[in-house]
Protein backbone atom coordinates (compact mmCIF):
# COMPACT_ATOMS: atom_id res chain seq x y z
CA UNK A 1 0.00 0.00 0.00
CA UNK A 2 1.19 3.57 -0.78
CA UNK A 3 0.59 6.27 1.86
CA UNK A 4 2.38 9.09 -0.05
CA UNK A 5 1.35 10.29 -3.69
CA UNK A 6 4.52 13.03 -3.99
CA UNK A 7 3.30 16.13 -5.34
CA UNK A 8 6.88 18.10 -7.13
CA UNK A 9 6.07 21.88 -5.65
CA UNK A 10 7.97 23.62 -8.75
CA UNK A 11 5.27 22.40 -10.94
CA UNK A 12 2.57 23.47 -9.21
CA UNK A 13 0.85 26.84 -9.51
CA UNK A 14 -0.26 29.21 -6.72
CA UNK A 15 -3.34 27.95 -6.61
CA UNK A 16 -2.25 23.78 -6.58
CA UNK A 17 0.13 25.38 -3.59
CA UNK A 18 -2.39 26.86 -1.88
CA UNK A 19 -4.29 23.27 -2.05
CA UNK A 20 -1.11 20.92 -1.21
CA UNK A 21 -1.16 23.04 1.97
CA UNK A 22 -4.91 23.34 2.78
CA UNK A 23 -5.38 21.81 6.25
CA UNK A 24 -8.28 18.96 6.43
CA UNK A 25 -11.73 20.66 6.34
CA UNK A 26 -13.42 20.67 9.70
CA UNK A 27 -16.55 19.33 9.79
CA UNK A 28 -19.70 21.04 9.98
CA UNK A 29 -19.49 22.32 13.86
CA UNK A 30 -23.21 23.88 14.06
CA UNK A 31 -24.45 20.95 15.73
CA UNK A 32 -21.93 20.53 17.95
CA UNK A 33 -22.23 24.46 18.90
CA UNK A 34 -25.65 24.26 19.51
CA UNK A 35 -25.55 21.52 21.79
CA UNK A 36 -22.71 22.49 23.73
CA UNK A 37 -24.58 26.36 23.78
CA UNK A 38 -27.61 24.14 26.12
CA UNK A 39 -24.91 22.26 27.99
CA UNK A 40 -23.19 25.51 28.83
CA UNK A 41 -26.14 27.32 29.53
CA UNK A 42 -27.31 24.41 31.62
CA UNK A 43 -24.27 24.42 33.41
CA UNK A 44 -24.42 27.97 34.68
CA UNK A 45 -28.29 28.10 35.47
CA UNK A 46 -28.27 24.36 37.23
CA UNK A 47 -24.76 23.97 38.45
CA UNK A 48 -23.53 20.84 39.96
CA UNK A 49 -27.11 18.94 39.26
CA UNK A 50 -26.49 19.97 35.87
CA UNK A 51 -23.01 18.15 36.50
CA UNK A 52 -24.57 14.78 37.49
CA UNK A 53 -27.04 14.55 35.30
CA UNK A 54 -24.87 15.61 32.18
CA UNK A 55 -22.62 13.30 33.49
CA UNK A 56 -24.90 10.55 33.54
CA UNK A 57 -26.45 11.27 30.04
CA UNK A 58 -23.48 11.58 28.05
CA UNK A 59 -20.74 9.64 29.71
CA UNK A 60 -23.15 6.86 31.49
CA UNK A 61 -21.61 7.41 34.70
CA UNK A 62 -22.77 8.41 37.91
CA UNK A 63 -21.00 11.34 39.24
CA UNK A 64 -20.62 10.81 43.02
CA UNK A 65 -18.26 13.28 43.72
CA UNK A 66 -17.30 15.76 41.91
CA UNK A 67 -14.05 16.94 44.09
CA UNK A 68 -11.62 14.54 44.39
CA UNK A 69 -10.67 14.26 47.63
CA UNK A 70 -6.80 14.84 49.16
CA UNK A 71 -6.81 11.53 50.12
CA UNK A 72 -7.45 10.10 46.46
CA UNK A 73 -5.00 12.87 45.33
CA UNK A 74 -2.00 12.01 47.92
CA UNK A 75 -2.54 8.38 47.53
CA UNK A 76 -2.07 8.30 43.65
CA UNK A 77 1.45 7.66 43.99
CA UNK A 78 0.69 4.49 45.19
CA UNK A 79 -1.57 3.18 42.23
CA UNK A 80 1.74 3.88 39.83
CA UNK A 81 5.13 1.81 39.87
CA UNK A 82 8.56 3.36 40.83
CA UNK A 83 9.50 3.88 37.13
CA UNK A 84 6.11 5.52 36.23
CA UNK A 85 6.68 8.05 39.05
CA UNK A 86 10.11 8.75 38.19
CA UNK A 87 9.47 9.46 34.55
CA UNK A 88 7.17 11.75 35.85
CA UNK A 89 9.40 13.48 37.74
CA UNK A 90 11.80 13.84 35.35
CA UNK A 91 9.48 15.57 32.90
CA UNK A 92 8.20 17.90 35.73
CA UNK A 93 12.19 18.62 36.90
CA UNK A 94 12.88 19.67 33.01
CA UNK A 95 9.55 21.31 32.57
CA UNK A 96 10.12 23.25 35.54
CA UNK A 97 13.66 24.40 34.87
CA UNK A 98 12.68 25.75 31.21
CA UNK A 99 9.38 27.49 32.15
CA UNK A 100 10.98 28.70 35.44
CA UNK A 101 13.50 30.69 32.84
CA UNK A 102 10.72 32.92 31.29
CA UNK A 103 9.75 34.33 34.14
CA UNK A 104 9.59 38.41 32.29
CA UNK A 105 12.02 41.08 34.45
CA UNK A 106 10.09 44.31 35.23
CA UNK A 107 10.90 47.31 33.18
CA UNK A 108 11.46 50.70 34.68
CA UNK A 109 12.80 53.56 33.32
CA UNK A 110 13.12 57.17 33.04
CA UNK A 111 11.70 57.96 28.88
CA UNK A 112 12.64 61.70 29.40
CA UNK A 113 13.69 63.53 32.83
CA UNK A 114 10.73 63.41 35.52
CA UNK A 115 8.71 61.24 33.60
CA UNK A 116 9.09 57.18 34.60
CA UNK A 117 7.73 54.09 33.04
CA UNK A 118 7.16 50.88 33.90
CA UNK A 119 6.09 47.75 32.65
CA UNK A 120 5.02 45.07 35.61
CA UNK A 121 3.47 41.65 35.45
CA UNK A 122 0.90 40.04 38.08
CA UNK A 123 -0.14 36.53 37.99
CA UNK A 124 -4.15 35.68 36.33
CA UNK A 125 -5.16 36.14 39.91
CA UNK A 126 -7.87 32.17 38.95
CA UNK A 127 -6.89 29.77 36.61
CA UNK A 128 -8.86 26.40 35.15
CA UNK A 129 -6.72 23.73 33.82
CA UNK A 130 -8.45 21.19 31.61
CA UNK A 131 -7.19 17.58 31.13
CA UNK A 132 -8.69 15.54 28.44
CA UNK A 133 -8.84 11.71 29.30
CA UNK A 134 -10.94 10.77 26.05
CA UNK A 135 -8.93 7.72 24.75
CA UNK A 136 -5.87 7.72 27.17
CA UNK A 137 -4.94 9.80 29.81
CA UNK A 138 -3.02 13.00 29.49
CA UNK A 139 -0.80 13.31 33.15
CA UNK A 140 2.23 14.99 30.59
CA UNK A 141 -0.92 17.35 29.71
CA UNK A 142 -1.51 17.98 33.71
CA UNK A 143 2.47 19.28 33.91
CA UNK A 144 2.55 21.22 30.77
CA UNK A 145 -0.09 23.19 32.42
CA UNK A 146 0.17 22.88 35.94
CA UNK A 147 4.08 24.13 35.88
CA UNK A 148 3.59 27.21 34.57
CA UNK A 149 0.44 28.35 36.52
CA UNK A 150 2.76 27.42 39.96
CA UNK A 151 6.07 29.45 38.42
CA UNK A 152 3.56 32.29 37.90
CA UNK A 153 2.26 31.70 41.05
CA UNK A 154 -1.44 31.87 40.08
CA UNK A 155 -3.30 31.93 43.65
CA UNK A 156 -6.05 29.52 42.20
CA UNK A 157 -5.65 27.04 40.11
CA UNK A 158 -8.25 24.42 39.77
CA UNK A 159 -7.89 21.42 37.55
CA UNK A 160 -10.89 19.06 35.79
CA UNK A 161 -10.60 15.23 34.04
CA UNK A 162 -12.70 13.13 33.42
CA UNK A 163 -13.13 9.70 35.31
CA UNK A 164 -12.31 6.83 33.93
CA UNK A 165 -13.82 3.21 33.81
CA UNK A 166 -13.60 2.78 37.71
CA UNK A 167 -15.05 6.07 38.61
CA UNK A 168 -11.38 7.78 39.75
CA UNK A 169 -9.31 10.56 38.09
CA UNK A 170 -6.45 8.98 36.81
CA UNK A 171 -3.93 8.00 39.10
CA UNK A 172 -1.01 9.69 37.09
CA UNK A 173 -2.93 12.96 36.53
CA UNK A 174 -3.78 13.17 40.00
CA UNK A 175 0.18 12.35 40.68
CA UNK A 176 1.28 15.35 38.06
CA UNK A 177 -1.23 17.58 40.16
CA UNK A 178 0.35 16.81 43.36
CA UNK A 179 3.76 17.70 41.60
CA UNK A 180 2.23 20.83 40.38
CA UNK A 181 0.78 21.96 43.90
CA UNK A 182 -2.77 21.53 42.62
CA UNK A 183 -5.36 20.24 45.52
CA UNK A 184 -8.14 21.21 43.87
CA UNK A 185 -9.14 18.69 41.18
CA UNK A 186 -12.63 17.42 40.09
CA UNK A 187 -13.66 14.55 38.11
CA UNK A 188 -15.67 15.71 35.18
CA UNK A 189 -14.79 16.66 31.82
CA UNK A 190 -16.56 17.77 28.62
CA UNK A 191 -18.09 20.90 27.52
CA UNK A 192 -19.61 20.82 31.12
CA UNK A 193 -16.07 20.90 32.47
CA UNK A 194 -15.36 24.20 30.85
CA UNK A 195 -18.91 25.45 31.89
CA UNK A 196 -18.79 25.01 35.08
CA UNK A 197 -15.10 26.96 35.68
CA UNK A 198 -15.95 29.29 33.41
CA UNK A 199 -18.95 30.24 35.92
CA UNK A 200 -18.54 28.34 38.97
CA UNK A 201 -20.64 25.72 40.77
CA UNK A 202 -21.11 25.23 44.27
CA UNK A 203 -18.25 22.64 44.18
CA UNK A 204 -16.34 24.63 41.42
CA UNK A 205 -14.72 27.65 41.85
CA UNK A 206 -15.61 29.94 38.28
CA UNK A 207 -11.96 31.22 37.01
CA UNK A 208 -10.58 33.83 34.65
CA UNK A 209 -9.27 31.80 32.22
CA UNK A 210 -9.29 28.46 30.83
CA UNK A 211 -6.06 26.12 29.45
CA UNK A 212 -5.92 23.13 27.72
CA UNK A 213 -6.79 21.00 24.78
CA UNK A 214 -9.53 19.05 24.08
CA UNK A 215 -12.41 17.44 21.69
CA UNK A 216 -14.63 19.67 19.12
CA UNK A 217 -16.79 19.74 22.28
CA UNK A 218 -14.43 21.06 24.65
CA UNK A 219 -13.17 23.60 22.09
CA UNK A 220 -16.45 24.61 21.00
CA UNK A 221 -17.12 24.89 24.88
CA UNK A 222 -14.19 27.09 25.64
CA UNK A 223 -14.96 29.29 22.32
CA UNK A 224 -18.37 30.32 23.54
CA UNK A 225 -17.34 31.23 26.95
CA UNK A 226 -14.25 33.13 26.38
CA UNK A 227 -16.75 35.25 23.55
CA UNK A 228 -19.21 35.82 26.70
CA UNK A 229 -17.27 38.66 29.09
CA UNK A 230 -19.11 37.16 32.50
CA UNK A 231 -17.24 33.90 31.13
CA UNK A 232 -13.59 32.99 30.63
CA UNK A 233 -10.70 34.15 28.70
CA UNK A 234 -9.08 31.15 26.70
CA UNK A 235 -5.63 30.07 25.60
CA UNK A 236 -5.23 29.72 22.03
CA UNK A 237 -7.20 28.50 19.26
CA UNK A 238 -7.18 25.51 19.11
CA UNK A 239 -7.52 22.62 15.16
CA UNK A 240 -6.34 19.35 15.15
CA UNK A 241 -2.98 18.24 15.92
CA UNK A 242 -0.42 17.95 12.81
CA UNK A 243 3.57 17.72 12.03
CA UNK A 244 5.45 18.67 9.30
CA UNK A 245 8.68 17.04 8.28
CA UNK A 246 11.45 18.68 6.42
CA UNK A 247 14.33 15.83 5.34
CA UNK A 248 16.98 15.81 2.64
CA UNK A 249 18.68 12.69 1.61
CA UNK A 250 20.82 12.26 4.48
CA UNK A 251 18.09 11.66 6.70
CA UNK A 252 16.80 8.10 8.41
CA UNK A 253 13.69 7.31 6.65
CA UNK A 254 12.41 4.88 9.70
CA UNK A 255 13.22 7.73 12.13
CA UNK A 256 10.92 10.18 9.95
CA UNK A 257 8.28 7.41 9.44
CA UNK A 258 8.32 6.89 13.16
CA UNK A 259 7.59 11.00 13.50
CA UNK A 260 4.78 11.07 10.90
CA UNK A 261 3.26 7.86 12.55
CA UNK A 262 4.14 9.22 16.25
CA UNK A 263 1.39 11.99 15.04
CA UNK A 264 -0.81 10.53 13.24
CA UNK A 265 -1.75 7.87 16.26
CA UNK A 266 -3.19 11.34 18.00
CA UNK A 267 -6.72 11.53 15.89
CA UNK A 268 -8.59 10.69 12.60
CA UNK A 269 -8.17 14.32 12.35
CA UNK A 270 -4.36 15.16 12.55
CA UNK A 271 -2.54 15.57 9.53
CA UNK A 272 1.20 14.71 8.66
CA UNK A 273 3.08 16.61 6.18
CA UNK A 274 6.27 15.36 4.44
CA UNK A 275 9.11 17.43 2.62
CA UNK A 276 11.86 16.24 1.19
CA UNK A 277 14.40 17.25 -1.77
CA UNK A 278 14.54 13.21 -2.34
CA UNK A 279 11.90 11.56 -4.32
CA UNK A 280 14.00 8.07 -3.32
CA UNK A 281 13.89 9.06 0.04
CA UNK A 282 9.85 10.07 0.18
CA UNK A 283 9.66 6.11 -1.36
CA UNK A 284 11.78 4.89 1.17
CA UNK A 285 9.51 6.94 4.24
CA UNK A 286 6.38 5.03 2.29
CA UNK A 287 8.02 1.90 2.84
CA UNK A 288 9.16 2.19 6.03
CA UNK A 289 5.27 3.56 6.92
CA UNK A 290 4.46 -0.07 5.58
CA UNK A 291 6.71 -2.04 8.10
CA UNK A 292 5.95 -0.04 10.97
CA UNK A 293 1.95 0.52 11.02
CA UNK A 294 0.60 -3.14 11.54
CA UNK A 295 2.68 -3.15 14.80
CA UNK A 296 0.90 0.18 16.35
CA UNK A 297 -2.25 -0.53 18.56
CA UNK A 298 -4.23 2.46 17.03
CA UNK A 299 -3.35 1.35 13.21
CA UNK A 300 -7.14 2.09 12.17
CA UNK A 301 -6.97 5.88 13.58
CA UNK A 302 -3.42 6.21 11.94
CA UNK A 303 -4.75 4.87 8.50
CA UNK A 304 -7.59 7.46 8.78
CA UNK A 305 -4.91 9.88 9.46
CA UNK A 306 -2.39 9.25 6.79
CA UNK A 307 -5.48 9.77 4.08
CA UNK A 308 -4.79 13.15 4.39
CA UNK A 309 -0.86 13.13 4.25
CA UNK A 310 0.83 15.58 2.07
CA UNK A 311 4.30 14.52 0.45
CA UNK A 312 6.37 17.29 -1.28
CA UNK A 313 9.11 17.36 -3.30
CA UNK A 314 11.43 20.60 -3.43
CA UNK A 315 14.61 21.35 -4.82
CA UNK A 316 16.59 22.23 -1.56
CA UNK A 317 16.13 23.09 1.77
CA UNK A 318 15.72 26.92 1.70
CA UNK A 319 12.29 26.22 -0.49
CA UNK A 320 11.48 23.39 2.38
CA UNK A 321 11.71 25.73 4.86
CA UNK A 322 9.62 28.40 2.95
CA UNK A 323 7.20 25.71 2.48
CA UNK A 324 6.80 25.19 5.68
CA UNK A 325 6.38 28.50 6.80
CA UNK A 326 3.44 29.00 4.85
CA UNK A 327 2.14 26.09 6.24
CA UNK A 328 3.01 27.13 10.02
CA UNK A 329 2.92 23.58 11.51
CA UNK A 330 2.19 23.09 14.93
CA UNK A 331 5.07 20.34 15.07
CA UNK A 332 8.59 20.92 12.87
CA UNK A 333 10.52 18.35 12.50
CA UNK A 334 14.26 19.05 10.72
CA UNK A 335 16.14 15.98 9.59
CA UNK A 336 18.61 17.91 7.60
CA UNK A 337 22.23 18.59 7.07
CA UNK A 338 23.10 21.02 9.26
CA UNK A 339 19.80 21.32 11.07
CA UNK A 340 20.62 23.53 13.57
CA UNK A 341 22.21 26.62 11.00
CA UNK A 342 18.82 26.44 9.23
CA UNK A 343 16.84 27.46 12.39
CA UNK A 344 17.13 31.39 11.39
CA UNK A 345 14.91 30.70 8.52
CA UNK A 346 12.71 29.62 10.37
CA UNK A 347 9.58 32.29 10.52
CA UNK A 348 5.96 30.30 11.53
CA UNK A 349 5.85 27.01 13.77
CA UNK A 350 4.92 26.20 17.71
CA UNK A 351 7.70 23.90 18.12
CA UNK A 352 10.55 22.60 16.12
CA UNK A 353 12.60 19.75 16.72
CA UNK A 354 16.31 19.55 15.33
CA UNK A 355 17.99 17.15 13.96
CA UNK A 356 18.13 13.24 13.79
CA UNK A 357 17.81 12.75 17.34
CA UNK A 358 15.36 15.11 18.36
CA UNK A 359 11.78 13.32 18.11
CA UNK A 360 8.83 15.14 18.67
CA UNK A 361 7.88 12.76 21.50
CA UNK A 362 10.22 14.07 23.54
CA UNK A 363 8.24 17.64 23.02
CA UNK A 364 5.45 15.85 24.03
CA UNK A 365 6.64 15.00 27.58
CA UNK A 366 9.59 15.52 28.73
CA UNK A 367 12.29 17.73 27.03
CA UNK A 368 11.21 21.06 29.39
CA UNK A 369 8.97 23.27 26.49
CA UNK A 370 5.83 23.18 26.31
CA UNK A 371 3.59 21.22 24.32
CA UNK A 372 0.03 23.04 24.41
CA UNK A 373 0.54 24.45 20.55
CA UNK A 374 -0.96 26.72 18.36
CA UNK A 375 -2.63 24.26 15.31
CA UNK A 376 -4.19 24.85 12.43
CA UNK A 377 -1.92 27.53 10.97
CA UNK A 378 -2.01 29.74 13.78
CA UNK A 379 1.59 29.53 14.93
CA UNK A 380 1.25 32.42 11.96
CA UNK A 381 0.36 34.68 15.20
CA UNK A 382 0.28 32.56 18.78
CA UNK A 383 3.02 31.39 20.48
CA UNK A 384 3.13 28.39 22.50
CA UNK A 385 1.74 27.90 25.99
CA UNK A 386 4.60 29.50 28.52
CA UNK A 387 4.55 31.14 32.12
CA UNK A 388 3.37 34.75 30.25
CA UNK A 389 0.27 32.98 29.14
CA UNK A 390 -0.58 32.89 33.06
CA UNK A 391 0.48 36.50 33.58
CA UNK A 392 -1.02 39.85 32.88
CA UNK A 393 1.22 42.74 32.31
CA UNK A 394 0.28 46.38 33.18
CA UNK A 395 2.41 49.41 32.63
CA UNK A 396 2.89 52.40 35.32
CA UNK A 397 3.70 55.99 34.78
CA UNK A 398 4.84 59.11 37.79
CA UNK A 399 5.03 62.21 36.64
CA UNK A 400 7.44 65.16 38.68
CA UNK A 401 5.98 68.21 38.19
CA UNK A 402 9.24 69.04 36.21
CA UNK A 403 7.99 65.96 33.75
CA UNK A 404 4.90 67.32 33.27
CA UNK A 405 6.33 70.74 32.18
CA UNK A 406 8.57 69.06 30.19
CA UNK A 407 6.41 66.55 28.51
CA UNK A 408 2.75 68.29 29.03
CA UNK A 409 2.45 70.60 25.76
CA UNK A 410 3.31 67.51 23.49
CA UNK A 411 0.33 65.68 25.13
CA UNK A 412 -2.09 69.38 24.99
CA UNK A 413 -0.87 69.26 20.87
CA UNK A 414 -1.60 65.57 20.31
CA UNK A 415 -4.65 66.19 21.94
CA UNK A 416 -6.39 69.10 19.68
CA UNK A 417 -4.65 67.05 17.07
CA UNK A 418 -7.67 64.53 17.74
CA UNK A 419 -9.98 66.71 18.71
CA UNK A 420 -10.10 65.64 22.38
CA UNK A 421 -10.46 69.06 24.50
CA UNK A 422 -10.81 67.03 27.81
CA UNK A 423 -7.61 65.04 27.08
CA UNK A 424 -6.20 68.42 26.75
CA UNK A 425 -7.30 70.09 29.48
CA UNK A 426 -6.51 67.31 31.65
CA UNK A 427 -3.28 68.36 31.25
CA UNK A 428 -3.22 72.45 30.60
CA UNK A 429 -5.49 72.74 34.28
CA UNK A 430 -1.78 70.73 35.64
CA UNK A 431 0.51 73.26 33.94
CA UNK A 432 -1.79 75.76 34.92
CA UNK A 433 -1.58 75.22 38.86
CA UNK A 434 2.04 74.68 37.89
CA UNK A 435 2.63 77.78 36.40
CA UNK A 436 0.96 79.78 39.44
CA UNK A 437 3.13 77.91 41.82
CA UNK A 438 6.00 79.58 40.14
CA UNK A 439 4.52 82.76 40.09
CA UNK A 440 4.41 82.89 43.52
Amino acid sequence: MTYFSPLEWQKLNAQERAAALARPKLGDDSSIRETVKKIVARVREEGDAALAALTLEIDARVLSNIAVGAGEIAAAAQRLTAEERNAIDTAAANIERFHAAQLPADIDMETMPGVRCSRVSRPIERVGLYVPAGTAPLPSTALMLGIPAKIAQCPLRVLCSPAQADGQVDPAVLYAAHLCGIDQVFSIGGAQAIAAMAYGTASIPSVDKIFGPGNRWVTAAKTQVSNDPAGAALDMPAGPSEVLVIADASANPEFVAADLLSQAEHGIDSQVVLVTTSQKFAADVDAAIAKQIDKLSRRTIVIAALQQSVCIIVPDVTTAIRVSNQYAPEHLILQVENASGHIAEIKAAGSVFVGPWAPESVGDYCSGTNHVLPTYGYARNYSSLGVSSFLRAMTVQELSPAGLQNIGSTAVTLANLEGLDAHAYAVQCRLAKLAEGEQT
